[in-house]
């Protein structure tokens, strides 16, 4: 379900880097402090036949900007990525997904410090999934919010 309040997200979320729009990335899920989003295994496929890694990778570093739509006010804060590392668990042969969430606590928080200290980081620990739930990769990455300057 996308929130119709969140609806305006979408599409720049989508279309805000040629090569996500490329890939595909879709935002199927996005409500207040939580999004799933999908990614098609074509044209992902690598030679084997297999989601390709660095796809993989790009869905797990996404979200980071996802979330950030679904939890921050857009018009005082964007997002930057500080790091992510992920590690493969097995093939994924399907259309890929990944669901994120900040609790509504922990998203005040990280406002909260970013109004008094023009930042705060963020982790998330995600788990990308495959059509039948199995999970193909793990990743974990640190944001950081910005507010943006007077």
């Amino acid at each position: 379900m996308i929130d119709e309040k969140l609806a305006f997200a979408v599409p720049m979320l989508e279309q805000s880097v040629d090569i996500l729009k490329k890939m595909g990335m879709k935002i199927v899920d996005l409500e207040k402090n939580k999004a799933r989003i999908m990614m098609p295994l074509e044209p992902n496929r690598n030679h084997i036949g297999s989601a390709y890694g660095g796809s993989l990778f790009s869905l797990a570093e996404f979200s980071g900007g996802v979330i950030y739509a679904a939890c921050f006010d857009h018009m005082k804060y964007f997002p930057i990525v500080k790091e992510c590392s992920i590690r493969y668990r097995r093939p994924a042969t399907t259309d890929m997904f990944l669901d994120v969430a900040l609790s509504p606590e922990e998203a005040q928080r990280i406002s909260a410090e970013a109004d008094e200290k023009g930042k705060a980081d963020f982790s998330l620990d995600l788990k990308l999934t495959d059509e039948s739930g199995q999970v193909c990769a793990e990743a974990r990455g640190t944001w950081q919010l910005r507010k943006i300057p007077a």
